[in-house]
Order: structure tokens, then sequence, then C-alpha cells
């Protein structure tokens, strides 16, 4: 009994991988490996641009804190001339000794194409004389939005309350007691991130009077 089910046994051909098979196991390969690709390159798209932000509020930031410190110090230069020599919306020229050498350096803060730039001049000489070709410029802070609708300095006097309509420009320096900074940087804005807006204000201590 048991010989007959054996030699009537059914053995199932030994097939192999036909080619229709290899084809679509390719294309789902293929499928998974774009899917994979995609995922890695729009995580490290994001990265970069997070990182690019986080890059350009720190110099934003840091270049205002430090706009802020020289400002404030601001005092009668070497020769005797006012704090202020300047005062625009997009540009500020005042005097301060920020190396502190008692010496007053002429600083000057403005706007050129979409960067924050600093340009010093060292006195020299006696009695000492304030060279403009020797001016030094450094880069402070890069792509910003700053526009006509959005001053880089305001200024306001002694009525300044919180909310006070800045000065008119052109600006009597000697109304000034306080001056606000505005900064929109736009790290990445041809890729269409949005803007930060990084704002300060200081009261210069040897303007102060009543404010």
């Amino acid at each position: 009994m048991l010989n007959l089910f054996a030699k009537n046994k059914v053995v199932a051909p030994n097939r192999g991988i036909t080619l229709v098979e290899l084809v679509v196991s390719l294309a789902i390969f293929s499928v998974i490996g774009l899917i994979i690709g995609m995922f890695g390159r729009d995580i490290f798209s994001f990265n970069s641009f997070i990182q690019s932000d986080l890059n350009a509020q720190f110099e934003g930031r840091r270049a205002i804190v430090r706009m802020v410190s020289e400002m404030r110090e601001m005092s009668p230069s070497s020769l005797g001339a006012y704090p202020i020599a300047t005062a625009g919306t997009s540009t500020l020229i005042f005097f301060s000794d920020i190396d502190a050498d008692t010496m007053k350096e002429q600083v000057r803060y403005y706007i050129q194409g979409q960067q924050i730039l600093r340009g010093v001049i060292e006195p020299v000489g006696t009695p000492p004389v304030y060279d403009i070709n020797a001016m030094v410029v450094r880069t402070v802070v890069s792509d910003i939005g700053n526009g006509t609708s959005t001053p880089l300095f305001q200024y306001f006097d002694t009525n300044y309350s919180g909310t006070t309509t800045p000065l008119a420009i052109p600006v009597n320096i000697s109304s000034i007691r306080l001056i606000q900074i505005q900064a929109l940087v736009d790290s990445v804005s041809s890729r269409g991130n949005s803007q930060l807006m990084i704002t300060s204000q200081v009261t210069p201590r040897n303007l102060k009077d009543n404010l």
C-alpha cells in the first residue's frame, strides 16, 4: 500500500526565477532606493536650512550686542567734536573709545547692499586727525533685508515713552537721546525662508539727561 502511493507521488518541477519576476523585483528595489534617497536629501536640506538660520541669528545678535556696547560709550571725539557725527536711517557715525586706549575712534555702521558694515578710523598725530582713507571696514552682518520700510536706525529724544514716533530725518543730532536698531536678517531669502527681525535700543551714557 505504501509502495503504491510512493509510485504515484507527483514531484513539483524545480522552477527558477523568470525574467518577469526579475524585472518586477528590480523595479521594486529601484522605487525603494529612490524613496530612501529622496528622504535622505530632504533631511540633509532641512538640516542645512536650520544651520544656516541659526548661524544668521547668532551673527546678527552678536553684531547688535557689539553695536549697542560701542554706542552706549560714545563720547566727544579726541578733538572735542560732538559724540555723534552723522545720524541717518542706514548710517550712524559716532566717536567711542572702542579699544580702551583713551583715544576716541570714529565708528561708522552702515548698510551697503545686503550687508551691515563697520568702519573704524583711528586718530593719529598731534593734534589727532581722522583720515577717512585710513578707515578699516569689516562686514558684521551678511544677508540682511532692511529696506526703506525697515530702517536700520531710528532716533528718539527725551520724550521717548516706548510708543513715541521716531525723530524725523534729517535728525537734529543734539536732540538724540535713544537709538533703536533693527536688523532684518534674511540668511536664505532666495529659498523662500522667513526673515528674522533682531531689535535693540541703546541710551548713550554721555548724552543722557532726563530720559
